[in-house]
């Protein structure tokens, strides 16, 4: 079954989803039904030629930060620096960026014009954070989502420049183990994510977590990346 949503800021339990995932259409981007929705496990994904959509898929793709797995050459291209990843300075144009990005299978975007107001006003409450790769001046990827408590939702990335999301990615999922975030929700799984340590959770499992996380104090922005730690001296 899936519910029909109207102006009243309220969810069906998540766990009431159909196999596909789909809760609920209809309703509205707001700022206060996204923080409702994102409490309750539950993300909207807009779809072309129908009502919207919200979602609450069964397994979830989740990666704990401590886990992840950078492999040895986004490594090596991580301390080459050749990218210089910064927090909150382009929040609207990471989505624009998103949105734009052809995708395998994908006509058109699910990012519409109603998806970016509605994102960039929870941007200014400091809930809706850009993780962004800039090379001579240029935004050339990066990436958007939502925090809340120890959860981070992860919604979209775009690159121009080779490895620019990822090492976005990485140096995001670093700094929230920095700040003791519990995981990073990846909705769906993908073998990009997958590669860097992302696993499938129950949705039993991730609301348990969920609701975990939301007992930590949010973390409201704009953010910036934490000096990293001096590397330690050599032993003579």
């Amino acid at each position: 079954m899936i519910f029909r949503l109207d102006h009243r800021l309220i969810f069906p339990p998540p766990q009431l989803a159909e196999d596909s995932g789909v809760l609920a259409v209809g309703g509205d981007l707001s700022e206060d039904r996204l923080i409702l929705a994102y409490s309750s496990g539950i993300f909207p994904w807009p779809h072309e030629d129908l009502p919207l959509l919200w979602h609450s898929p069964d397994p979830r793709t989740v990666l704990v930060p401590s886990e992840i797995h950078v492999g040895r050459s986004l490594e090596k291209q991580m301390r080459r620096g050749l990218y210089e990843v910064r927090l909150d300075t382009a929040f609207r144009q990471v989505m624009r960026g998103c949105s734009q990005k052809e995708r395998p299978g994908q006509d058109g975007t699910w990012i519409t014009d109603e998806m970016i107001e509605g994102y960039v006003a929870l941007h200014r409450r400091g809930l809706a954070h850009s993780i962004e790769a800039w090379r001579e001046g240029e935004l050339v990827g990066g990436l958007y989502g939502v925090a809340l408590g120890g959860a981070f939702f992860g919604e979209s990335m775009f690159a121009e420049a080779p490895d620019a999301s990822k090492v976005a990615f990485a140096t995001l999922v670093r700094q929230l183990d920095r700040w003791g975030f519990d995981f990073v929700d990846c909705q769906v799984h993908t073998e990009h994510l997958e590669r860097f340590g992302a696993v499938e959770w129950s949705r039993t499992r991730f609301l348990a977590a969920l609701k975990k996380a939301l007992k930590k104090p949010t973390r409201v922005g704009p953010w910036t990346l934490d000096p990293l730690d001096p590397p330690e001296p050599k032993e003579k």
